[in-house]
Formats: structure tokens, sequence, C-alpha cells
């Protein structure tokens, strides 16, 4: 049995906060993938992504991914990217029912809009057009790691709560 909850999706849909509401309401450790990626790097994403590029940011999340994976009774949120990597996706589904987070584009683009600065790889003139192709060629690696997905567009981070908990409930492999 899985007892932990991985939230996948794209920036902007809502992993953190979602995350940290969930941990609270099933009693368990709040994890963030890419606070423990900075520690480990000793710098700023951003920094990772200037000096070493998506490649050595992408190795670094690769390498957290395998020190998380017999991590119990946690609420996980990952990166963006992390379903980039499919040996990342098989590490979680160790101990972690996953959840993918959705939202439209145009949502992205508000909840993202004034932390450009923290996200490299928004950081072109055109992002919705940046936010469409990146969530494009994502949206089939979401779908092949969820095990539930979730649309937080239109309803409060309490709300989406509530659907994975009844999700997770009606989940075979989660205790």
């Amino acid at each position: 049995m899985r007892t932990s909850v991985a939230l996948i999706g794209f920036m902007g849909t809502g992993k953190t906060v979602v995350g940290k509401l969930l941990a609270e309401k099933l009693g368990k450790k709040f994890i963030e993938l890419d606070v423990i990626i900075e520690k480990k790097a000793g710098k700023s994403i951003p920094e990772i992504f200037r000096k070493d590029g998506e490649i050595g940011f992408r190795e670094l999340e690769i390498s957290v991914t395998r020190d998380m994976i017999n991590e119990k009774n946690a609420v996980i949120a990952c990166g963006g990217g992390i379903v980039l990597n499919k040996i990342n996706i098989d590490r979680l589904r160790k101990e972690c029912v996953i959840v993918c987070l959705t939202a439209s584009p145009q949502v992205i683009i508000e909840r993202t809009s004034g932390d450009a600065d923290e996200r490299p790889l928004l950081s072109v003139p055109d992002r919705a057009r940046q936010v469409e192709e990146l969530m494009k060629f994502r949206e089939p690696f979401y779908k092949r790691s969820a095990d539930i997905t979730i649309d937080t567009s239109r309803i409060s981070a309490d709300s989406v709560v509530e659907r994975i908990m009844e999700k997770l409930r009606d989940n075979e492999s989660y205790r």
C-alpha cells in the first residue's frame, strides 16, 4: 500500500498551496521537491538554470527524487517537469498515489504573472505562447503518470483538497 501523495502538474496549477492544505488535512508531512533541490544545489532554481542549464536542474531533480523513494506519510509537491523523466515517476509510484493538478493556460498565465523571475522557463517575451507550447508537449506525460487528475481552474484550494481526499478514499492502493 502507498502512504504518500505526489502532486504533479504544470507550474501554477496549485501544487504547493494544495499540497500544504492536503498534508494538514491528512496529518502528513509536506515536502516541496524544488526546495530540497535548492538546498542540495546551494542555489536558487533560477540560478541553477542560469549556471547549469535545464539539464543540470533535471539531473538534480532525478537525484532528489531518488532520495525520496522511501518517504512515507507525506504529501510531495513536485516540480512541473518531473514527468519528463520516467524514472522519477517510477520512483514516486512505489510509495505515492500520483495526483495531477491541471488548469487552463489562461489561469496559469494569471497565477504565474507576478513571479516570472522565479520561473526560468517563462522568462521569454511571449509567455502565453510558451505556456501553451509547454503544456501541449507535457500533457501526455502528465496523463500517463497520473492516478488521479483534478482541474484547479475554477475551484478553491480547499475544494481541490476535498476532491483529492474523496478520490483517495476510492483508491485501493492508498491507505
